[in-house]
């Protein structure tokens, strides 16, 4: 039962398997997590505010959705990188950004 909550000798909790593969350990595991759930709930957190702003009182229009969608991933990286600086893990969402923006692009 331990291991399956990630707290066995063994190495294999969700959190050691994380930090293997971002080459952390698990507690910096534990602030990176906290910086995406952040990110997040700014992100859901701002939506309503630009739209009302954007669209007034009716519907935002189509043209709006299809600009925000498009628009609030560059938006996420940014406050991604602000949480990560804030939190003391600027360097990793840095790495982060430029592997996810190289696999964006179809670089290796």
């Amino acid at each position: 039962m331990k291991q399956e909550l990630g707290n066995g000798g063994s190495g294999n909790g969700w959190m050691d398997r994380l930090g293997r593969r971002w080459g952390v350990s698990p507690t910096r595991v534990l602030v990176i997590l906290l910086v995406f759930a952040c990110t997040g709930f700014t992100v859901m957190f701002l939506k309503r505010p630009v739209v009302a702003w954007v669209s007034g009182v009716g519907d935002p229009s189509i043209w709006f959705s299809v600009a925000y969608y498009l628009l609030i991933l560059p938006v996420y990286n940014l406050i991604l990188l602000i949480y990560g600086a804030l939190f003391g893990q600027f360097q990793f969402f840095w790495e982060f950004e430029k592997r996810f923006l190289n696999r964006l692009l179809g670089r290796r």
